[in-house]
């Protein structure tokens, strides 16, 4: 394995290293098929292009947990199921999921609510309303944690 050295110039070498590296390109890859995917979902039921699907948390599925359980997937191919490297990126992805079906789901509904009692009161005023999808259906975890795995699969 080569080793290279930052020492503030980057070669061709250290980028075709960095895009080489499967551990980042494949979730990064799943990530953006996770956003692809929400931005053709949104242009079929609404009929109109938003560019914002693209980079907007939550919805159908979950880019959060594409990203993370592709890594844990690369992982498992590369290093094998026993190794630290999966066992790390496997809780991670854990915890990420966790948060994005619970905490963060929450938030939304409570952000919902709350915009709710600010649009009926005269004493309350906000710049904007708050954002309400912020988490994601079990279903949509569940959704973003296989393409993740098929990312994985099909490329590591």
């Amino acid at each position: 394995m080569n080793k290279v050295i930052f020492r503030g110039d980057i070669n061709l070498a250290q980028v075709e290293m960095f895009f080489d590296n499967k551990a980042i390109t494949l979730p990064i890859i799943s990530w953006f098929l996770a956003q692809l995917i929400k931005f053709i979902i949104n242009f079929i039921q609404n009929r109109k292009i938003d560019f914002r699907k693209l980079v907007s948390s939550g919805g159908m599925p979950s880019s959060h947990s594409a990203i993370t359980v592709c890594l844990a997937a690369v992982m498992a191919i590369k290093h094998g199921l026993n190794s630290s490297e999966f066992a790390i990126s496997t809780i991670l992805s854990f915890v990420v999921m966790a948060d994005a079906a619970g905490v963060r789901r929450a938030a939304g509904k409570q952000a919902e609510v709350l915009n709710k009692l600010i649009y009926h009161s005269r004493e309350i005023r906000v710049d904007k309303e708050l954002k309400v999808l912020l988490g994601h259906t079990p279903i949509q975890v569940i959704a973003g944690a296989a393409l993740g795995i098929l990312v994985a699969l099909l490329f590591a």
